[in-house]
């Protein structure tokens, strides 16, 4: 796929799937996708069918509602994250509702944005959540964050038989550290003077070797080990 020089993808390279039950609404965002350069590979306008044809289509970037017939868009997304690697759910949302935002950050998705959001901001959000970064309404960002800490604070019983935890290299605790924190993916290259996929990288290795799903699990063991330090 075609890759710019600080990391961000084209585009063109970005497979994006488009989730509303308006027509009027789905139709817009789309063709608002298109004439930016993204490839719009399919919209669907109820939970079920965004399921079927994601799974069809295998798209980059699915902008989905939540308030959907037949499926709620919040059961899509942990559905289609757990099934689909690789995928990234952008949130695109009438409501601002503090539980409606955590609900569907726990279920996965990389970013939420609500629908007052301009032409220019959905844009910015695509190409963000297509590079891995969190993209949230203003306002929103702080408010998931101490989701975070809120869970940390709290954390599930060990089994008492779980295994070791597995040995991170001194990069990839650097890097989870500064995730903890509340840094994007662009930040963190920025401050660790590497690429955008080279971070991307270390976060994939590092989801896969604790056997975590999301950025929210991710940051949630970090707090938990202390690691969101100064």
């Amino acid at each position: 796929m075609e890759q710019a020089a600080d990391g961000v993808r084209d585009a063109a390279a970005v497979r994006v799937m488009v989730v509303d039950d308006h027509p009027m609404w789905r139709d817009a965002v789309a063709r608002d996708l298109e004439a930016a350069g993204y490839d719009v590979v399919a919209t669907a306008g109820d939970g079920l069918q965004a399921v079927r044809r994601a799974r069809a289509v295998t798209p980059d970037v699915l902008v989905l509602d939540l308030n959907l017939p037949g499926q709620p868009g919040v059961a899509v997304c942990k559905e289609l994250v757990g099934e689909l690697p690789g995928l990234r759910v952008l949130v695109l949302s009438a409501s601002g509702e503090h539980a409606d935002v955590l609900e569907a950050v726990k279920s996965g998705a990389t970013g939420y944005l609500l629908k007052s959001a301009s032409t220019a901001e959905l844009l910015d959000a695509v190409r963000s959540t297509a590079a891995g970064d969190p993209v949230f309404t203003p306002g929103l960002a702080g408010l998931v964050l101490g989701e975070y800490r809120r869970l940390a604070a709290d954390p599930a019983p060990a089994a008492p038989d779980e295994p070791k935890a597995p040995r991170l290299t001194d990069r990839e605790t650097e890097v989870l550290r500064l995730v903890a924190k509340g840094l994007s993916y662009k930040q963190i290259a920025e401050r660790l003077v590497i690429s955008h996929r080279t971070v991307q990288n270390h976060v994939q290795n590092t989801l896969g070797k604790l056997q975590l799903h999301n950025r929210v699990e991710l940051v949630r063991y970090a707090i938990e080990r202390g690691l969101d330090g100064a």
